[in-house]
């Protein structure tokens, strides 16, 4: 056999793709290191010193944690935001790993590829990070596509995925989506579409190379001008519409492609600290971009001409995405530890420590350069309310309630009045006896003046709750279902105090009965009210008591009524699956010698999910043949973020997707079904 060692320095950690022309030496394409990497790959484990493809050879010392990363650096037409975020992440590396405080004993090593931006190769390049020592306790990436084909693989991992649907969305909002045109490299066709359809609001979603050539198309097929709106993504580099024209062929010139981008909207996130607030790191943002700076000078780009590489806009989220994996092992390891584990005893089969991690980074929270909060996916920012706040606001509609009072006391105390009825006849039949009643009343001499102030005072709040529940009566979130039954509980008690409140002064003189009114009303009153609130937790708690684990999905994380939906149908999906796993090892074993093959087990399943189905039960099965057939299978455990764009978006690499939206009611089922070529 003969023993191979790789060189990580030239595989292991490619270099960012430099502006200036390539040193001679460099002789080696990535993609070719790619394709010698795949045509060795069936060399067994027990033939290398290291991993093939792109991780860094094992280290077996006990104090270093290991971590995967998939940057996109070289290749063409996708987003190479790889070449400013990898310095970034050396960056946040070194300051960790000199943190005193921050992993005490541990030190954080990344283990990184280039996925060119291409979700092929990103898959070969994730295969490679998980299968070949040492374990990786977190993969990071970057590039939406990317990012999509490991997420949609690390299902197979026991992970769960949310994927924004903007075409779901926009049904929902009533918009429908006319047409939606794609295209690899020509968007010619795309575009005379677009026109033929008369399309007047149009969003586009593709990389800049893509939207450099789509600009050029509108410019030449006259569909730009007032009577257009198109949507652009909002993080191509300034002038993006005026760089690069010569080398990427476009046919229009600057003036003409200035022309057609004239109106054009984006949107995009603020990525970089605009205070002078000094970070987590002990940096400000300043000090920051100074240091990235000087790094990207040595790796050869002309900083001081404003030549930056691309991704260097979002180089703040990869520092502060390692800052955040940082400080969520440093979580997980204070608790593991009362356990009496560690985080060098994770394996890809040890779900209870990838839950305590994932738990960890969602709970996660600092300021960094970035003004990241290290929410993984959190694509809006979260403004949580602070206790004290709370506290401010009860106290001090409290203390209106007390000058109220207390001022009614002292200019206009309350006295005890008699009033007196006529003579009745005696009850026990004695005709030389009568009885004259009478009723004791705690009243001031501005009584009704004093009550209608206090009932214009707390009918204000009671009107601003109405307000407030109104306006979430459409609210359905897992995590915050309270609003709705909140809102219910103030429908009720208003309610109640609009007939309470008339009746118990009409009927004052029956003091009977107002007693009785007034103690049923409020008994009810609060009866309900916490019945509607706590009657549903106590429900949920008995139909779903396995359900307690999914605390470790942040609470204070709102989630659509999309998401949640998602979110329930993989957890079923996940369920069936693992049911039909059950019954195959049921009824077969390896010493039987019988090939499983697994069928469609519902007529509505798509090609896609049986294909991934088939792929599960053969790794099973090939698991048990080596393994000897004992045991079941654990469930693999991995922990996945995307530490750029926080999506799980899928755009295509080398083209795009056009969706054409306006407002009607004229959708169709097959109007919104989603493609993998656009979001």
């Amino acid at each position: 056999m003969v023993r191979i060692k790789w060189d990580n320095k030239n595989i292991g950690s490619s270099p960012p793709v430099r502006r200036s022309p390539p040193v001679k030496s460099q002789t080696v394409k990535f993609h070719e290191v790619v394709i010698l990497v795949r045509k060795l790959s069936a060399i067994s484990d027990d033939g290398c010193d290291s991993p093939i493809g792109g991780s860094l050879p094992p280290d077996d010392a006990d104090n270093v944690l290991h971590i995967g990363g998939i940057f996109p650096i070289a290749g063409e037409g996708g987003w190479q935001g790889g070449q400013a975020c990898m310095p970034a992440v050396n960056l946040a590396l070194d300051d960790v790993n000199h943190e005193k405080n921050l992993l005490p004993g541990f030190i954080l090593k990344l283990h990184s590829n280039d996925s060119e931006c291409e979700p092929g190769l990103g898959a070969s390049v994730m295969y490679n990070l998980l299968y070949y020592k040492p374990h990786k306790l977190m993969l990071l990436a970057g590039c939406s596509t990317v990012c999509t084909t490991v997420a949609e693989a690390a299902k197979m991992w026991n992970l769960v995925v949310t994927v924004e649907d903007l075409e779901a969305r926009c049904k929902e909002a009533g918009i429908e989506i006319v047409t939606r045109q794609s295209f690899l490299s020509d968007p010619s066709d795309a575009v005379r579409n677009l026109r033929r359809q008369d399309a007047r609001i149009i969003v586009g979603l593709f990389y800049v190379v893509a939207a450099r050539r789509v600009l050029c198309e509108l410019y030449q097929q006259k569909l730009y001008g007032k009577s257009y709106v198109w949507f652009f993504i909002g993080w191509y580099e300034d002038n993006w519409f005026e760089v690069n024209l010569d080398k990427e062929a476009i046919a229009c010139t600057k003036d003409q492609m200035r022309l057609a981008a004239e109106g054009h909207l984006t949107t995009e996130a603020l990525m970089w600290n605009q205070n002078n607030d000094t970070t987590i790191s002990g940096m400000t943002s300043e000090d920051f971009r100074q240091r990235l700076n000087k790094m990207l000078k040595e790796d050869g780009y002309d900083i001081d001409n404003n030549r930056y590489p691309e991704g260097y806009q979002e180089a703040p989220l990869a520092y502060d995405a390692v800052w955040s994996v940082a400080l969520a092992f440093n979580k997980t390891m204070e608790k593991l530890s009362k356990q009496g584990k560690s985080l060098k005893n994770f394996t890809y089969t040890d779900k209870e420590i990838a839950d305590e991690i994932y738990s960890a980074i969602n709970s996660t929270q600092f300021l960094g350069v970035s003004l990241f909060m290290a929410k993984q996916k959190v694509s809006s920012i979260q403004k949580k309310v602070q206790p004290w706040k709370l506290y401010t606001m009860v106290s001090g509609l409290l203390v209106m309630d007390i000058v109220l009072l207390v001022s009614w006391q002292v200019l206009d105390p309350l006295q005890r009045k008699i009033e007196t009825f006529p003579l009745e006849l005696s009850p026990f039949g004695d005709d030389d006896a009568r009885i004259r009643p009478e009723l004791e009343h705690c009243e001031s001499i501005h009584n009704n003046i004093w009550l209608g102030l206090i009932y214009s005072y707390k009918g204000l709040i009671l009107v601003f709750g109405l307000f407030l529940a109104y306006e979430t009566r459409s609210i359905k979130v897992k995590q915050i279902n309270d609003s709705r039954y909140v809102g219910m509980s103030i429908y009720n008690v208003v309610v109640l105090c609009l007939i309470t409140a008339p009746v118990t002064m009409v009927i004052a003189s029956q003091q009977d009965a107002s007693f009785a009114f007034v103690a049923l009303a409020i008994i009810f009153c609060c009866f309900l009210s916490m019945a509607l609130i706590f009657v549903p937790k106590v429900i949920e708690v008995i139909r779903h008591p396995k359900d307690k684990a999914e605390s470790k999905y942040n609470p204070d994380v709102g989630m659509s009524k999309e998401d949640e939906e998602k979110y329930q149908k993989l957890l079923s999906e996940n369920d069936e699956l693992q049911k039909l796993i059950a019954a195959v090892r049921k009824h077969f074993s390896v010493e039987d010698k019988i090939k499983l093959k697994i069928i469609s087990y519902h007529e509505k399943t798509s090609f896609q999910k049986e294909e991934k189905i088939k792929l599960l039960k053969q790794t099973l099965a090939e698991r048990d043949a080596l393994k000897g057939g004992s045991g079941n299978v654990p469930k693999d455990s991995l922990i996945v973020a995307d530490f750029v764009t926080g999506e799980g978006t899928s755009d295509s690499a080398i083209g795009g997707g056009i969706s054409v939206y306006t407002q009607s009611s004229r959708a169709s089922a097959s109007d919104f079904e989603f493609s993998g070529s656009y979001l």
